[in-house]
């Protein structure tokens, strides 16, 4: 028997409060979704004490670790509710009773329950300018950085995590570089001033390079690799080719 403790919200209001659940996994392959799926299936909805609930308001979409939007908290880690197995979490009691804790992400707004309001990941994406406006020339080196940022599932967890990011500040986060890495790979260098000034200012200047946010991704990004390859195009080769230009002019002075 697993009990699911939930950090609740009503719509509009700002008090938290603690619900438990009682849930009895079907088979080893049961996740965090599949209980929340079980328990709002159940007519009537009560709690652990046989008390009526509500039903928990909680997103999802493909369940298949594509979407991204069942991203929470879970025992205090930030994951997606599709991707986290309850077998990693059984044994852990010394009552013979597991309990796992969700609550909503920390860095946004609570909507309800374990629903946030994500928007500023599109926010910061528009005002960044995170696309192009004529056809880009793909090439060779540019491919697998199309392919590793496309991997993106924009759920949020890296900002989550990160100790540089904040919803009200300038720095945009990993959300918004990684898509960016892919545009500053295929643009031409003479478009890329504007895409490269973005960078500099919502990424770049505010990264403390902790990487944690490589290490919470759900997909694997190589976000190192893409952050030091979009530093070089945005930043070094930029600021070698003006001192090459510089250099250029003083010797034919």
């Amino acid at each position: 028997m697993i009990r699911i403790e939930i950090t609740r919200r009503a719509p509009g209001e700002t008090r938290a409060y603690i619900q438990t659940f009682l849930y009895e996994p079907a088979g080893l392959g049961d996740t965090v979704a599949t209980a929340l799926n079980e328990l709002n299936a159940r007519d009537p909805l009560t709690d652990e004490h046989g008390e009526p609930a509500e039903p928990i308001r909680w997103e999802c979409s493909c369940l298949q670790k594509k979407c991204g939007a069942c991203a929470m908290v879970i025992n205090g880690v930030p994951a997606l509710a599709c991707d986290a197995q309850l077998r990693a979490y059984v044994g852990k009691a010394g009552d013979g009773i597991t309990t796992v804790r969700l609550a909503p992400l920390r860095k946004f707004p609570v909507i309800a329950d374990l629903m946030v309001d994500r928007s500023v990941l599109q926010r910061n994406l528009a005002q960044m300018r995170v696309w192009i406006d004529e056809d880009a020339q793909l090439n060779e080196k540019a491919v697998d950085v199309g392919y590793e940022s496309s991997r993106c599932l924009q759920c949020g967890l890296c900002l989550e995590v990160c100790p540089n990011f904040d919803p009200e500040g300038l720095f945009a986060g990993m959300a918004a570089a990684v898509p960016m890495t892919r545009l500053l790979a295929e643009i031409a260098a003479s478009q890329r001033k504007e895409a490269a000034g973005a960078w500099r200012q919502r990424v770049f200047d505010g990264c403390g390079k902790s990487l944690s946010c490589r290490d919470i991704c759900p997909a694997g990004i190589e976000i190192g690799e893409l952050l030091a390859r979009s530093n070089a195009a945005a930043l070094w080769n930029r600021w070698i080719r003006k001192k090459a230009d510089g250099k250029k002019l003083t010797d034919h002075t």
